[in-house]
């Protein structure tokens, strides 16, 4: 099996968000699984080329861009054994950052994607290589079905011309929505700039809806969220596309790298420690090092609680920021990790400095940050009301972080609900998408926290969580069979 993986992201080059890390594991457990799988991404400012081996320009592609034709530069390297191939131009991505700036989304990210999606398809030629499945993920990648079938399946020979595609939707809340006059400018025709079977949406060029329309088949990242986008209001604007193609919709959840995720080995901790260790005592170590680090009070019996992530509505700060007063009036302390807007991060530092030794602001992501933050805190708040993957909320119940997370945010398959399952649950829900049920479910954790021998089983609950990337890479495969075999049934 061939697949041609493409993302703006890739966690050890280029991370913005959290798919990052799905965009880099996935691969290599498919490699791992016997796949012949090659990654495409855009060669970004962020990009960190110095971490690639053997990296050289191997061909360049034209492609229509607007009213001209524009070329890029196909470079080839790997990343291990993984290779990796960086779509190079200069003007649409080389000194830009993936989706955009201090200022907000690039105004010409229509343009930008659609060059880059023709130019990969363009490669698969020049390179050579001739996948069964394109994986797309999010809006960056939804012109891909569209554009191979209408462009590409009808050359005979062409790299492009045989391949199923699988469109997987991280982040339904980002969907890439443009002006209708972009349409002669990207190539699309008129006749498809419809609600039902296309890619109109709210009177706009939905590239996330064109990915859902057009591409084999569309993935999500849980079960429960494949069935859930299909609800009423729950679907972001996509539920009758979800309804009417339920039969080419699956849920995959992700993985996480036990090699670069594991407390027992982790050499950037204070202390190892595992589910094995009965009495958490390398765990407690671990919160009292971050504690003396940030120059947090030192309480071993005061509650640590960390949110890492983006600072904006997308990861649930409209309700955080009604919360993060009330919740630090509690008796808990606060580690918040994360870029956000100039004014957003004002605000946190002005909370940090009310606060003073309970509450601590780190600007920006740091992976390595991240590990001694999950071993030393008690409980790891994920308030977003949709969730693009389970990575981070998995890596926290590795390093027993006991997780809180809004009911319906697609976790649901990874966190059982305490207050469901007092004998097997691994977190907390919170109800409704709202700063008081927010705080409820703070609320609840904390008073479970003061029972120390019941805190101490359900983090060695969590800690003994499996969700191996293997085990999700087998059902990518099963999903993959599933995109090759309606192609060959339409070919027949």
């Amino acid at each position: 099996m061939k697949v041609a993986f493409v993302t703006p992201e890739l966690q050890t080059l280029v991370r913005r968000t959290q798919l990052a890390e799905l965009s880099e594991y996935l691969p290599k457990t498919l490699q791992q699984l016997g796949v012949d799988v090659r990654v495409f991404l855009p060669l970004t400012r962020d990009v960190e080329t110095e971490k690639l081996t053997g990296l050289k320009d191997i061909t360049r592609v034209r492609v229509p861009d607007v009213d001209r034709n524009t070329d890029f530069t196909i470079l080839r390297g790997k990343l291990g054994e993984l290779p990796i191939y960086l779509v190079d131009h200069p003007e649409f991505f080389r000194n830009r950052h993936p989706y955009g700036d201090e200022n907000g989304p690039y105004t010409d990210n229509w343009r930008r994607y659609a060059a880059f999606t023709r130019a990969v398809l363009n490669a698969f030629d020049s390179i050579p290589f001739s996948p069964d499945i394109i994986h797309g993920v999010d809006w960056t990648t939804g012109l891909f079905p569209i554009i191979q079938q209408l462009e590409y399946a009808q050359k005979q020979g062409h790299g492009a011309a045989k391949a199923g595609t699988y469109f997987g939707i991280h982040n339904l809340a980002i969907q890439g929505s443009f002006e209708r006059d972009i349409l002669p400018k990207v190539g699309l025709p008129h006749r498809l700039f419809q609600a039902v079977g296309g890619f109109e949406l709210g009177g706009k060029v939905n590239f996330l809806k064109a990915g859902a329309e057009f591409a084999t088949i569309i993935g999500t990242h849980s079960p429960t969220q494949a069935a859930r986008v299909q609800e009423l209001d729950r679907g972001d604007g996509l539920e009758e596309t979800f309804q009417r193609r339920t039969k080419e919709l699956v849920g995959v959840l992700s993985g996480i790298d036990y090699r670069a995720w594991n407390p027992e080995t982790d050499p950037l901790l204070a202390h190892n420690f595992s589910a094995n260790d009965q009495d958490l005592s390398g765990k407690r170590k671990c919160k009292a090092a971050l504690q003396a680090s940030l120059r947090l009070d030192n309480g071993p019996r005061t509650p640590l609680l960390t949110i890492i992530g983006r600072f904006d509505s997308d990861s649930g700060f409209d309700i955080l920021a009604e919360a993060l007063t009330p919740m630090l009036e509690r008796n808990i302390e606060l580690v918040l990790m994360g870029p956000g807007q100039v004014e957003i991060i004002e605000r946190l530092r002005t909370v940090e400095e009310t606060f003073t030794g309970r509450c601590r602001l780190i600007e920006g992501y740091n992976v390595k940050t991240a590990h001694t933050l999950l071993a030393g805190a008690d409980m790891l708040l994920l308030p977003s009301h949709y969730h693009s993957s389970n990575t981070l909320c998995a890596i926290g119940m590795r390093y027993g972080a006991v997780p809180i997370v809004y009911t319906n945010s697609g976790l649901e398959d990874t966190v059982i609900n305490v207050i469901d399952n007092e004998k097997t649950g691994t977190g907390f829900h919170f109800g409704h998408y709202t700063s008081t049920s927010l705080l409820e479910g703070i609320d609840i954790a904390r008073a479970l926290y003061k029972k120390a021998a019941d805190w101490k089983l359900l983090t060695l609950r969590a800690l003994q969580e499996d969700f191996s990337w293997q085990e999700s890479g087998r059902s990518y495969i099963k999903a993959y069979r599933r995109v090759t075999r309606r192609v060959r049934s339409k070919r027949a």
